[in-house]
């Protein structure tokens, strides 16, 4: 038996009992006459004590020569300690060994294991399995396997059978690149790794399964994000015989569920806008709704002057910061800096005080009186020492660039409280999107997302005013889910990929599997997808979902632990039937 009790379990009642430890070594202090030594484990930590009054000699010199991380299991009997630590939890307690075994001797790591190291990020991805000991790393993990617990507590409750897809797949048009796995049986031919169950979770409910969920890896060769990798982690979700409503209901549930089981959180109002609405007000379709700063549009009240950028604009809009009046002129130039960096591209930034005494002061007062002014105020919301912050152009880019200032102001002003939970759907889609460069649409979610319905004849005529029974869970500025009703019938399915540039013969070769599916009695049905990567961290409070992965890659797709990607052998190669001209 390598231990009785963990390392994180005595306490004072414990007192006298002989116990058995096995751990880490995380700290050494000699004092000459007496060793204290702390033992680590995944639970805790407990102070070992070695002296020269109730210690062997040769075990006491023995505990001077130990390593930081060195892994030893003890025996011996818990005491009282003297000097009580009560920031950690066995800090009442200390066990005094009486025999100590050398399991593994560990050499000194390349950094400091405690929750403030010295070891910056590419060090401790290098030597994850070292960063996992530390509490910050190991937390998050047993954060992440009670979310995951949860899910499939709830969704078991209601019915839901996991049941899990393959991972070697054909390469489908979804979007994204795929991870293709070359086949040596096929000679020539390619598997893919799948960017998501779509299709597998569309054929069960063909198949009679009614309510379906996997907690599954998905692949997607993309460029990487401080929360996207290659490989994340979706919960998967499929019903049978239901409409939005019932989709939304369900998950509503199961993010309260979330919430509260998790963070203690309860949440009851899941407001519902539209993806024209959200747009309009936030500039983007995921909204941060913890706090205020909606758009407002200007276009009446500020065009038709005599300022020509105003005048030449698609768009003219405002949002009102709370607070921002009393910001020096030296502020107000580093905001319109910020707010040209290529990473935002606005060309400038029009902006007004909204005084305490209730007059305003503009960087166009030339053009605009105080009348004139008063209307922004009104138009934005704003309140007497608020800064009106004014953004002009073409519509879509207007809109992204004062989103992305919205989102800036609200991280500077604390309106971003990591504790505080706002979810939202952004609702009615549009069914295509069209690609500015090549002209054609393409579709916004996937190819099996149904239209709205009785919206499926605008195709031919108006396309990009279609809508589609799609919606997005969005949670603090973060999608954390989106699905929609499928299309559930060969003929409307057809229509789709016609409008999306698929001949017959292509839609055919392509998802042929489906289509002959559909023909033998496919239920109306219709899911959604959650990424847990995402939602994990934002329950956690942080933004950077490799927080909570083991062992993620860096921003290049690259696991420097192990190198990988890395170069294969010719002779594998051979037997894969693939000659690479380097």
């Amino acid at each position: 038996m390598y231990r009785s009790h963990t390392c994180g379990e005595l306490r004072a009642p414990h007192i006298e009992q002989s116990v058995t430890l096995s751990g880490w070594i995380s700290k050494v202090r000699d004092k000459g006459f007496v060793v204290w030594i702390d033992l680590r484990d995944r639970y805790g930590i407990t102070q070992l004590v070695f002296d020269e009054e109730r210690t062997d000699k040769t075990l006491l010199e023995q505990a001077k020569h130990l390593g930081r991380e060195t892994v030893i299991q003890v025996k011996g009997t818990v005491i009282e300690r003297a000097s009580k630590n009560d920031n950690i939890p066995t800090g009442a307690i200390e066990v005094l060994v009486k025999e100590l075994t050398v399991l593994n001797k560990a050499q000194l790591p390349p950094f400091t294991i405690e929750d403030e190291t010295d070891g910056g990020e590419d060090l401790r991805m290098k030597y994850r399995y070292l960063d996992i000991r530390r509490n910050p790393v190991k937390n998050n993990l047993i954060f992440r396997h009670r979310v995951t617990m949860e899910v499939r507590k709830y969704l078991s409750n209601q019915d839901f059978i996991e049941v899990e897809t393959p991972y070697l797949i054909k390469s489908t048009p979804e979007g994204a690149r795929d991870f293709l796995v070359p086949s040596r049986m096929n000679e020539g031919q390619f598997y893919a790794l799948p960017q998501s169950p779509q299709t597998f979770k569309q054929l069960l409910m063909v198949g009679g399964m009614d309510k379906y969920f996997q907690i599954v890896k998905c692949f997607r060769d993309e460029d990487l994000r401080a929360d996207r990798q290659p490989e994340f982690t979706q919960i998967d979700c499929e019903m049978a015989f239901v409409e939005q409503e019932d989709i939304l209901n369900i998950f509503e549930g199961l993010t309260r569920h979330l919430l509260k089981e998790i963070n203690g959180v309860e949440v009851a109002a899941f407001p519902r806008i539209t993806y024209d609405e959200a747009m309009a007000k936030y500039g983007n379709d995921k909204p941060d709704i913890r706090f205020g700063m909606e758009f407002g549009e200007l276009n009446a009240i500020a065009q038709h002057k005599e300022f020509s950028v105003f005048n030449s604009a698609e768009l003219v809009v405002g949002i009102a910061v709370p607070g921002a009046a009393s910001y020096t002129r030296k502020e107000i130039d580093k905001l319109i800096d910020w707010v040209k960096r290529p990473q935002v591209g606005a060309k400038g930034m029009v902006y007004v005080k909204y005084n305490e005494d209730g007059t305003f002061k503009s960087s166009v007062d030339k053009f605009y009186d105080q009348e004139d002014l008063a209307k922004w105020a009104n138009a934005t919301g704003a309140k007497k020492g608020d800064l009106i912050c004014v953004l002009s152009g073409e519509t879509n880019k207007t809109r992204a660039q004062l989103s992305a200032l919205r989102m800036e102001m609200a991280t500077r002003l604390g309106l971003r409280k990591p504790n505080e939970f706002a979810p939202l759907w952004v609702i009615d889609f549009p069914l295509l999107e069209l690609d500015e460069e090549t002209n054609t649409y393409h579709a916004m979610h996937h190819p099996f997302t149904s239209p709205k319905p009785g919206q499926i004849e605008l195709l031919d005529s108006q396309p990009g005013s279609v809508k589609a029974n799609a919606y997005d869970l969005v949670l603090n500025g973060n999608e954390i889910g989106g699905g929609s009703i499928r299309i559930h019938d060969k003929e409307t399915q057809a229509i789709m990929f016609k409008h999306l540039g698929f001949t017959p013969e292509e839609a055919k070769e392509q998802f042929g599997f489906l289509m002959d599916a559909f023909q033998y009695g496919a239920p109306p049905h219709g899911g959604i997808a959650f990424g847990l990567d995402r939602l994990v961290a934002i329950l956690g409070g942080q933004e950077t979902i490799r927080d909570f992965i083991a062992f993620p890659k860096n921003n290049s797709g690259r696991d420097v632990m192990i190198d990988a990607p890395a170069n294969i052998d010719q002779e594998q190669l051979k037997e894969l039937h693939i000659k690479l001209d380097l």
